[in-house]
C-alpha cells in the first residue's frame, strides 16, 4: 500500500452492532456522607457500589433502551472491563450520535446516587469513527447529556490539556498497534509516565473524575456515510400516471418494538406454564405446515414463536425437532439451555434429520454433538453414502478436534474403505485458504489411530494399514509425471501411447511389478499390484487421460482412467449422488439399471475414475444408424421386441428413465451424444458432469435430457415401451421427492466446497434444486407435471439443431 493511499471502510456498510468496553474509574470519589449526618467511632464507612449507565442519542434524541453495566464495589480504582453490545448497528448511526454515560452510585440515598456523567461524539471532526481507549472527563453531580450542543462534554478543554493528556494519546496508538513496540524502550517509558502522573494527580489534588471507555477498532479506518447516499434519484416525473421508486431506508432492518414484543411474550411462556398447552386445529394446521418446510426454507418470526410455544406438545414428533431448534433464540442464555434439555428428551430423529444439525445454521457445539450421536446409530454402507459431505461439514465446526472428527477417525480406523476415503477427501482440502488446518488435523488425527491399530483389521497391523494408504499417493503422483510427460510428445494419439507403454516398460518398470501391493484408491480392499503397459493407452483428448490396465492381487485386472490437468470434484460428487439416489430407488423396490461408477479427485486438478467398458451414442449412430441396430449386435432375438431381447430392451428402459430423472433433479447441463454412453447389456449412463445446478452453456436447453434417438430405440413416442418409459420416470420422481429433505441437506453441506457450480452461489444453487422437487404438488399432481415435462422436452427442435453443431464440430476436431 502506497504512502499516500487511505483505504477505509463506510459506516453505512457494517452490519455490525456498536460495540465498546467500559474500563474503569480514576480519581478519589468526594465524600460519601452527607454533611448533615453526625458520625461516631462505632459507625462502620459505607463502600460505594457503582454502575455505568450507557445510553446512545441520536441527533440528540434517545435511541434504543439504556444499557447498565454490573456493580463494582473493589475500589479504588473502580474497574468494570466490561463489554457493552448496543442493539443499535454501525449502519444506523448519524454523524452526530452520541454515547451518554452516566456513573452512579446505588449505596447512597436516592438523590446523593449520581456520581456524574459525561457524553461523547462518535465520529470525530473528520467524520471518521473514534476508536481506542477515549477518557472522559465526569462532571460531577450532573446526569450524561445527550442533546445538541452538550452540556456535559467528556472531552477536556484545549487550555487544562496537560502533559498527560498528550501521553495517553500516543498510549493508545500504541494499543492499537500504530507505534512499534521496542521492549525496553516501551519499559522506561511507561515508568516515566507514571511519574508524570503522580504530578499531575498531586498538582490538581485528584479533583477531577475520569471514566476510560475503549473503542471497538477496525482493520481500516470507518468513514460516515448516510445509507442510500449512493443511490440515484429518480428520474423527474413527467406524468402523474408514472410510479415513483422511493429508496427505503428502514426495509431489511429488524423492527424493534415487534422484537421486544416478541421477546417479551417468549419470556413469558419460558416456564412450566406451556407444559400442558396444546395446539387448536388452526394451530395444529399451521405447525403440520411448517414441518413440511424444506430445510432450506427460513422461519418467519410468527413460526417461531408457534413452535416455541408448542415445543413441550411437540417432543413426540420427532420430525419437530430440527425446525424446533432452529426456532430458538440462541443469545438468550437461558432459552437455549432450555432448548438443549429438550433435545435431550425428544423422540430420536431419523439420521438425514441429523445431517441438517450440522449445517452452517446450526452453530451451538451441543446441538453439532447431539447430531454426531445420531449419525452413530448408521452403518458403514450407509455413512459411505454421506462422508464425502461429512467431511465438508468440518469447515463449520468450532473446533479442530471436533466431535464430528473424532466420530469419522473412529469409524475409519475399522473399515478400511471409510478409512481411504476420508483421507482423500480431507487431502484434497489442503489447499483451502482458510480451513486448511482443519483439515490437516483430522488427516493427522487419522493417521495417529491407525497407526496405533493392533493386528485384526483384514488381517494387517495399523503401521501396514497406513502405509499402504500413503503409497496411494506415491503412485498418484507418479501417474501424474507420467501424463506431463506424454502431454509433451509431439505428434498423433499413437505417439503419445507408444511413449506411455516405452515409460512403463523402461524408465518407469518399478510400476509394472509393484514391491509391495497398494490399494486401489477407488477400490481399497482391491490390492493391485502392477501396470500392464501393453494394455495401457490415451484417450483422445485436450488433456491426454491415461487409460491404465491394473494387475490385481486376485490374478484378475481393474482398469482406472486417470485425469491431469481437471477439477473433477465436481463429478465426484454428481456420481456419489447418482449412487445414493440407485439406493433409495432399490430401497423401494426399483431398480433401473444406473451405472454409477466410481470417481475419486486425489488433488485440486487431477483424480481417477473407473472405467467402464462403453461406447458413445455419437460413435454407435455413425456406424450402426441406430440403437437398436446397435444392440441386435450383442442381444439378437427374432421373436422379441424390434429384434432384441426383452431383458435388453428393458434394461435399456430403466437406465435412459433413471438418467432422465436424476439429470433433471440436478440441473445436469451440457449434454450432448458424446458424453451419452451406452454399455453390451442396454444400461445407457452419462459422463463428465462440468454443468450442474441448472447451468448449460447451450442456449435454451430443454428440461429433459432425452435426445430422439433414445425415443426411436424405445419404439416412438406412440410406443407402448415409451409409455412404460414415462411410467418408470414418475414413479422414480416421486420415489426420490420422499428423500427431498435428505438431498438438500448433503447439498447444503456442499455450500463451503470449491466445487465451482456451488462455490459461485450455494444459496442460489441449493434453490434451484429445491425447485426441481416440486414440493407443492402431491405425488399424482408430479405424475402430470412430470408427464408434460417429458413431452415439452421430446417435443423441443432446437436442442437438435445444436446437436447436429456439435456433431460438425466433433467431426471437424
Amino acid at each position: 500500500m502506497g504512502s499516500n493511499e487511505f483505504r477505509f471502510f463506510l459506516s453505512c456498510d457494517i452490519n455490525l452492532p456498536v460495540t465498546f468496553r467500559v474500563e474503569r474509574l480514576e480519581g478519589t470519589l468526594p465524600s460519601v456522607n452527607s454533611p448533615n449526618s453526625v458520625i461516631d467511632s462505632t459507625t462502620e464507612e459505607r463502600r460505594p457500589e457503582l454502575y455505568v449507565e450507557c445510553a446512545l442519542y441520536i441527533d440528540g434524541a434517545p435511541f434504543g433502551l439504556p444499557t447498565r453495566t454490573r456493580l463494582e464495589s473493589m475500589g479504588p480504582s473502580y474497574c468494570w472491563n466490561e463489554l457493552i453490545t448496543l442493539s443499535t448497528k454501525y449502519r444506523d448511526l448519524t454523524e452526530h450520535s452520541q454515547l451518554a454515560l452516566t456513573v452512579w452510585d446505588v449505596s447512597c440515598g436516592k438523590d446523593e446516587g449520581l456520581v456524574g456523567g459525561a457524553t461523547i461524539l462518535l465520529f470525530n471532526s473528520k467524520k471518521q469513527l473514534k476508536t481506542g481507549k477515549q477518557k472522559l472527563r465526569l462532571w460531577q453531580g450532573k446526569e450524561a447529556d445527550g442533546s445538541l450542543p452538550t452540556t456535559t462534554p467528556g472531552k477536556v478543554p484545549r487550555n487544562e490539556r496537560g502533559e498527560l493528556e498528550r501521553l495517553e494519546k500516543l498510549v493508545n496508538k500504541y494499543e492499537r498497534g500504530q507505534i512499534q513496540h521496542v521492549d525496553w524502550l516501551d519499559r522506561l517509558t511507561f515508568k516515566a509516565m507514571e511519574r508524570i502522573k503522580d504530578r499531575e494527580s498531586c498538582r490538581n489534588g485528584n479533583s477531577y473524575l475520569y471514566l476510560v471507555v475503549d473503542f471497538c477498532s477496525f482493520e481500516h479506518r470507518v468513514v460516515f456515510q448516510e445509507s442510500g447516499a449512493n443511490f440515484l434519484p429518480p428520474p423527474p416525473i413527467t406524468s402523474t400516471n408514472e410510479f415513483v421508486t422511493v429508496w427505503d431506508p428502514e426495509v431489511g432492518k429488524m423492527n424493534p418494538s415487534e422484537h421486544k414484543q416478541l421477546k417479551l411474550a417468549r419470556s413469558l411462556t419460558r416456564g412450566i406454564i406451556d407444559r400442558d398447552l396444546k395446539p387448536s386445529s388452526t394451530e395444529r394446521k399451521s405447525i403440520q405446515r411448517i414441518l413440511k418446510y424444506p430445510p432450506t426454507r427460513t422461519l418467519s418470526g410468527d413460526e417461531k414463536q408457534l413452535l416455541w410455544k408448542f415445543r413441550f406438545s411437540l417432543m413426540s414428533e420427532k420430525r419437530a425437532l430440527t425446525k424446533f431448534l432452529r426456532s430458538v433464540e440462541w443469545s438468550d442464555v437461558q432459552e437455549a439451555k432450555q432448548a438443549l434439555e429438550l433435545m435431550g428428551k425428544w423422540q430420536m430423529i431419523d439420521v438425514c434429520d441429523a445431517l441438517e444439525l450440522l449445517s452452517p445454521v446450526f452453530e451451538s457445539e451441543e446441538v453439532r454433538a447431539y447430531a454426531v450421536s445420531i449419525l452413530e446409530r448408521a452403518d458403514d454402507e450407509e455413512l459411505q453414502c454421506y462422508l464425502l459431505q461429512l467431511v465438508q461439514a468440518l469447515r463449520f465446526e468450532r473446533s479442530d478436534k471436533s466431535r464430528l472428527s473424532q466420530f469419522l477417525v473412529h469409524r475409519s480406523s475399522s473399515n478400511i474403505e471409510l478409512a481411504s476415503f476420508l483421507r482423500w477427501y480431507v487431502f484434497v482440502e489442503f489447499h483451502d485458504p482458510v480451513h486448511a488446518k482443519r483439515f490437516y488435523s483430522t488427516h493427522e488425527i487419522l493417521a495417529e489411530s491407525m497407526t496405533k491399530l493392533a493386528p485384526g483389521l483384514n488381517g494387517e497391523d495399523g503401521s501396514k494399514l497406513w502405509h499402504s494408504l500413503v503409497r496411494q499417493t506415491e503412485l498418484t503422483a507418479q501417474l501424474g509425471s507420467i501424463t506431463r510427460d506424454v502431454g509433451n510428445v509431439r505428434g498423433n494419439t499413437q505417439k503419445k501411447i507408444e511413449k506411455l507403454r516405452q515409460l512403463l516398460s523402461g524408465l518407469l518398470s518399478e510400476l509394472t511389478y509393484f514391491e509391495e501391493p497398494i490399494r486401489s484408491p477407488l477400490a481399497p480392499r482391491v490390492l493391485i499390484t502392477g501396470i500392464v503397459p501393453l494394455e495401457s493407452s490415451i484417450f483422445k483428448s485436450a488433456l491426454h487421460p491415461l487409460r491404465l490396465t491394473f494387475r490385481t492381487e486376485n490374478g484378475g485386472t481393474c482398469k482406472i482412467i486417470f485425469k491431469k490437468g481437471d477439477d473433477i470434484r465436481q463429478d465426484q460428487l454428481v456420481v456419489q449422488m447418482v449412487s445414493l439416489m440407485d439406493r433409495l430407488l432399490k430401497l423401494e423396490n426399483l431398480d433401473l439399471h444406473l451405472t454409477p461408477y466410481k470417481v475419486l479427485a486425489t488433488g485440486q486438478d487431477e483424480g481417477m475414475l473407473e472405467f467402464i467398458p462403453s461406447r458413445s451414442l455419437a460413435l454407435i449412430l455413425s456406424e450402426h444408424r441406430s440403437i437398436i441396430s446397435y444392440l441386435q449386435k450383442f442381444h439378437p432375438d427374432e421373436h422379441g421386441p424390434f429384434g432384441i431381447t426383452a431383458t435388453c430392451l428393458e434394461t435399456f428402459i430403466k437406465s435412459c428413465a433413471g438418467y432422465s430423472v436424476i439429470t433433471y433433479i440436478l440441473g445436469i447441463g451440457d449434454r450432448h451424444l458424446d458424453n451419452l454412453l451406452l454399455r453390451d447389456d442396454g444400461r445407457l449412463f452419462h459422463v463428465d458432469f462440468g454443468y450442474i445446478l441448472g447451468r448449460d452453456p447451450k442456449p435454451f436447453p430443454p428440461p429433459m435430457k432425452l435426445c430422439k434417438e433414445m425415443v426411436e430405440a424405445m419404439g416412438g413416442a406412440e410406443s407402448q415401451y415409451y409409455t412404460r418409459f414415462k411410467s418408470y420416470c414418475c414413479e422414480a420422481y416421486n420415489i426420490l421427492r420422499k428423500s427431498s429433505n435428505l438431498i438438500l441437506n448433503l447439498f447444503h453441506l456442499m455450500a463451503g466446497s470449491n466445487i465451482p457450480d456451488i462455490a459461485s452461489d450455494p444459496e442460489k444453487g441449493i434453490l434451484k434444486l429445491q425447485e426441481k422437487f416440486r414440493l407443492d404438488l402431491d405425488d399424482e399432481a408430479c405424475v402430470h407435471f412430470f408427464q408434460d415435462l417429458i413431452n415439452e422436452s421430446v417435443s423441443a427442435l432446437f436442442p437438435q439443431m445444436v446437436e447436429t453443431i456439435h456433431r460438425w464440430a466433433q467431426y471437424w476436431r
